[in-house]
């Protein structure tokens, strides 16, 4: 049986094969990792960049501030109206009093305002994440 000298140029030497193979080896093999930031502002900078802790500070401070417009929304327009009704007036300021000894003093009111706060801020909080969480859907179907 002859071969064409033409089939036996397209045919490939097991040199060749091997030589493939090593290159597919290599393109599949995952590389090491970098080497790790030398000094202590290069491994601060490094922290940075993966932990998103630039983006933790900006949201804890922006959070800080948002609690607080809450609490004085809470605080200055919306706890004065049940005190217009009661007779009393500063309902945050109630305490129930038991006599045993020298007396034991509940702040029953300061408590039910603070309850009501975080009430409200939770509520506010929950608003803010779900548009934030629609905004981004939305900004992941455009891409």
């Amino acid at each position: 049986m002859r071969v064409e000298p033409r089939v036996r140029c397209a045919m490939a030497t097991d040199a060749e094969i091997l030589e493939e193979l090593r290159k597919i080896r290599e393109a599949v093999t995952p590389k090491p990792p970098p080497p790790p930031p030398k000094g202590v502002w290069a491994e601060f900078v490094d922290f940075i960049g993966k932990a998103g802790v630039l983006g933790l500070a900006i949201g804890f401070i922006m959070g800080t501030y948002v609690g607080k417009v809450v609490s004085a929304l809470v605080q200055d327009l919306i706890m004065p109206i049940p005190g217009a009704f009661l007779p009393g007036g500063n309902w945050q300021k109630a305490v129930v009093s038991i006599p045993i000894d020298q007396g034991m003093n509940f702040a029953v009111g300061d408590f039910v305002s603070v309850i009501i706060d975080f009430l409200i801020v939770a509520m506010v909080v929950f608003f803010i994440a779900k548009y934030a969480e629609k905004a981004m859907q939305k900004a992941s179907l455009k891409k």
